[in-house]
């Protein structure tokens, strides 16, 4: 077999043979690697007839009728070359219809946006019909420029939450922000982890993403204070339980264990009944349907899987699932826990809402799943088995990234109109008026490493983007739930701008919004971007000045020493000036030392600007020092674990925080 058709049927598939380093040099994909990732698009290759016949598979996918198209309402959609309808009709979901003859390039203008269903010559074809723009910030707020935080949900505090921070812990946050002028609350990722192991706690490596973290839940929201604390007394003395809920870090042994026996005792109580709670919960899972039930299913199978030293045994080394492999018991079980978390997010959106807050909750999508969770199980034809996201060679991490993460085919995408990807985004928007989208440029393409290989060893794989925005927008619509994009890094030219007129904003952190070699100064950041101080994978303002976040890299083994140093002075400097030159009242710059000085000074600088929302960590509200999470670690810093100082309902109470908040509402004041 040759190498140059093994990358006709490559670039066929969307996989860039070629690609260029961060130095400018031109690489060329090794063919073990193309190989590996052609497997996993369900192309094999490992002959020339292998070649021949994926080669001419695709060729009869892109000539045969389309499964699945997507357009803009307002605009002709055009057909594929060669396809064209003798006679139709186009079932609208709102129950009209539109008569179709002879159509041979472009579908006639629709005005109605959604789903629709498109049968053409005895074939039905999936119609995706979106909006031009998503929900925008400046409908959700009017002519405002607002305000609000970005909070660590497990990182929050309260009295019996176990050691871990919930969603009881953000509805009482967000009543709080909202009181203090706030109009959202973004939150780390709630997807679901993986209820049977507690080392696994990343908020970015989910189990599923259709799916909720039943750890977060709080309970009451759905079953009472009351029942909830007889539960928790009977589980957990209060000596212990208080240990767990007071600690500087979270032990998530140990909290696991104890949120999981209050969660238990919690299900064989309302076992015992027959009254509304149980009624809801019933509801609840038949209107879940097959997804939720697999996912249940999923989790007990994890759950009762495991090996000589009690570890869960990844699925694919389980045998073939089947109705006999889980108690009924157990999936019963999960289902509830799935219940109580969609109780606790509901309450929590609607207490933010009801509070005063303009956009509420804003929800955070992990880029991919894990490759050993319950989505990358349920639905292995959509998903990419194999192959895990991550991302080349570059000036920081000169050996690549690797996530760990595993994501959806573009080949199944294409054929579905992009149905997976936008029950994942109805997920996240079910309780929330607002979506933060991780790696947003994986919406054009993925860089794909064979399970197993170095980070080096990868490709880029294009995916459908105009089908995957249109998505975004017409489910952004629907839902009134504006759209971030978390579009930090090396990004593809005019990109920003594609997503800019879709109504999607990016992120402008203050780290990054540079003038050559000093700082741009907030009038001239980008006006359809989000303000940000920082965010979870990188400094704290407080660690920034201080110089914290250098000795912890120092410590972990990665860049420190007085070369970073001597370059974190002259940015200090440069940041001052920008400040001053913004506003020359500042005067002379704070000590390193002084770090709570600067953090006023940034958070004011942050929110003067044009966007139309300004989100501030907690961690900078408060003044912390330490970050959430520290890139290229994994026990050398503890990521994932730190909490909040004080309690929710005192979130706002310490003088220097009430500070910052009305700084804040000063620069942008609720209309």
């Amino acid at each position: 077999m040759t190498d140059a058709r093994l990358e006709r049927l490559a670039r066929s598939a969307g996989i860039a043979v070629e690609w260029t380093d961060y130095a400018g040099a031109d690489r060329r994909v090794a063919p073990p690697v193309l190989r590996r990732i052609l497997g996993a698009l369900h192309l094999p290759c490992d002959s020339d007839a292998d070649v021949a016949d994926s080669l001419r598979r695709l060729e009869l996918r892109r000539d045969a009728r389309p499964r699945a198209l997507t357009g803009d309402a307002g605009s002709p959609i055009a057909l594929p070359p060669g396809f064209t309808i003798g006679r139709g009709v186009i079932l609208c979901e709102s129950g009209a219809e539109v008569p179709l003859a002879d159509v041979q390039a472009a579908l006639p203008v629709l005005g109605e946006t959604g789903r629709h269903r498109l049968i053409a010559d005895g074939t039905e074809i999936t119609l995706c019909v979106a909006p031009q723009r998503c929900w925008t910030i400046a409908e959700a707020i009017g002519d405002a420029h607002a305000w609000g935080a970005v909070a660590q949900i497990y990182g929050l505090r309260r009295a019996g939450d176990c050691g871990i921070g919930d969603m009881g812990s953000v509805a009482v946050l967000a009543e709080r922000l909202a009181a203090a002028g706030a109009a959202a609350l973004a939150l780390s990722p709630a997807h679901a982890l993986f209820a049977a192991d507690p080392s696994a706690y990343s908020p970015y490596s989910p189990s599923s993403r259709l799916f909720l973290n039943a750890l977060l839940a709080d309970p009451a929201a759905a079953l009472g204070e009351e029942r909830c604390a007889a539960a928790l007394h009977k589980v957990a003395p209060e000596a212990p339980r208080r240990r767990l809920e007071t600690g500087e870090l979270i032990d998530w042994p140990h909290a696991h264990a104890l949120k999981m026996a209050w969660l238990r005792e919690l299900f064989a109580d309302i076992r015992r009944t027959s009254g509304l709670e149980a009624a809801a919960l019933a509801a609840f899972r038949k209107a879940g349907g097959a997804a939720l039930a697999r996912h249940a299913r999923f989790e007990a199978s994890h759950d009762a899987r495991r090996d000589a030293s009690g570890v869960p045994l990844p699925w694919r080394l389980w045998r073939a699932p089947g109705p006999d492999l889980t108690d009924g018991d157990a999936v019963a079980f999960h289902g509830f826990l799935q219940w109580l978390a969609a109780c606790s997010h509901e309450q929590a959106h609607r207490r933010a809402r009801q509070a005063g807050m303009s956009i509420g909750l804003i929800a955070d999508v992990a880029v991919g799943v894990s490759p050993d969770g319950s989505d990358a199980w349920s639905d292995q034809a959509s998903m990419l088995v194999g192959l895990q996201i991550g991302a080349p060679p570059d000036l920081i991490n000169r050996a690549g990234q690797n996530w760990g993460l595993t994501t959806f085919s573009p080949l199944a995408l294409r054929d579905t109109a992009c149905a997976p990807f936008a029950a994942m985004l109805r997920a996240a928007m079910a309780h929330a008026g607002g979506v933060r989208l991780d790696h947003v440029m994986g919406l054009r393409r993925l860089w794909l490493i064979p399970e197993g290989a170095d980070p080096t060893d990868g490709a880029y794989l294009a995916y459908p983007f105009d089908d995957l925005i249109r998505c975004v927008t017409l489910e952004s619509r629907r839902r009134k739930a504006v759209v971030i994009a978390e579009d930090l890094g090396t990004v593809p030219p005019g990109f920003r701008g594609t997503l800019a007129a879709r109504g999607v904003c990016g992120m402008n952190v203050l780290w990054f919004e540079r003038a050559g070699a000093g700082f741009a100064t907030p009038e001239d950041w980008p006006a359809n971007g989000v303000a940000m101080t920082s965010t979870h994978d990188l400094p704290t303002l407080a660690g920034w000045w201080s110089g914290a976040d250098l000795a912890w890299r120092e410590a972990a083994g990665l860049a420190g020493g007085e070369e970073a140093a001597a370059v974190r002075r002259r940015d200090r400097a440069a940041l001052w000036r920008a400040i001053r030159a913004h506003d020359p009242s500042a005067g002379p710059a704070p000590a390193a030392s002084d770090a709570q000085a600067f953090v006023d000074r940034a958070i004011d600088f942050t929110a003067a600007g044009e966007a139309g929302l300004c989100l501030v960590p907690m961690e900078d509200l408060v003044g912390t020092p330490d970050q959430p999470n520290m890139p290229g670690t994994i026990d050398q810093h503890p990521n994932w674990r730190r909490r909040m100082p004080h309690e929710a309902a005192q979130s706002l109470a310490e003088p220097r925080v009430a500070r910052r908040a009305r700084l804040l509402s000063a620069r942008r004041p609720a209309r």
